[in-house]
C-alpha cells in the first residue's frame, strides 16, 4: 500500500480532493495530512475524515531530520503538497529523491517562483494579459517551481477576467486532475 503525506498551509481544497479521491482505493492511502499553520482549516478538514494530522514545530522547520524520521516512520512513498506555503529543505529533498510534488496555479514556466502563490500568481496572469492559464504538477526541487513538469492542464480566459475568476477556472482544474495523476504516479512506480 503506498502511503500519501499531504503538506497544506491553508483552507486544504485540493487536499480534501486528494482525501476523498482515495478513499476507498485498493494500494493507494493518505496517511498524514502535515501543516506548518495552527489555524490551518487543512487539519480539521483532514482530521474529519479521519486522517491523522500534525503540525510541524519549529525544531522540525529548523531541523529537517525530524520530519524526515517522522515521515520514514509511517512508510510515507510520497509526498504531496497542496497549498504549502513553505519551501522544502533541501535535506528533505533528497531524502525523498523524485517523490515530492506540487501543483502550481499556473502554466510554469511562467508565473512562477518565489512570491508568486494564490492570488498574486492569478493577479500576475491577468495582468500580463494572457489568453489562457492553467495549472502545473511538477517534482520538487532546491528551488521554487522548478523541478521537472509531470503534467499540465490549461483553461481560457476571456478579457473580462479578473484574478477571482482565473482562481476559480483554474481551481476546477486541480481538482480534476490533481488526484488522478497522483494515482497515475503511484501506479506506474509500482510496476
Amino acid at each position: 500500500m503506498d502511503q500519501i503525506a499531504i503538506f497544506a498551509s491553508g483552507t486544504g481544497s485540493n487536499a480534501k480532493a486528494i482525501i476523498q479521491y482515495f478513499d476507498e482505493h485498493e494500494s493507494i492511502k493518505v496517511n498524514c495530512l502535515l501543516s506548518n499553520k495552527p489555524s490551518a482549516k487543512a487539519l480539521d478538514m483532514a482530521a474529519s475524515f479521519g486522517i491523522h494530522t500534525k503540525l510541524i514545530s519549529r525544531a522540525e522547520l529548523e531541523n529537517p531530520m525530524l520530519l524526515i524520521d517522522f515521515l520514514k516512520e509511517r512508510g510515507i512513498s510520497l509526498i504531496v503538497l497542496a497549498g504549502y506555503l513553505k519551501k522544502i529543505p533541501a535535506d528533505m529533498v533528497k531524502a525523498f529523491p523524485n517523490a515530492i510534488i506540487n501543483i502550481h496555479p499556473a502554466l510554469l514556466p511562467d508565473f512562477g517562483g518565489k512570491g508568486m502563490y494564490g492570488m498574486h500568481v492569478h493577479q500576475a496572469v491577468v495582468e500580463a494579459g494572457v489568453g489562457k492559464s492553467g495549472m502545473t504538477i511538477h517534482y520538487v526541487n532546491e528551488v521554487y517551481d522548478d523541478g521537472g513538469i509531470i503534467f499540465q492542464a490549461s483553461v481560457d480566459l476571456e478579457e473580462t477576467d479578473q484574478a477571482a475568476d482565473v482562481a476559480k477556472k483554474v481551481l476546477t482544474l486541480e481538482h480534476r486532475h490533481y488526484p488522478k495523476v497522483i494515482e497515475q504516479l503511484l501506479l506506474e512506480r509500482s510496476k
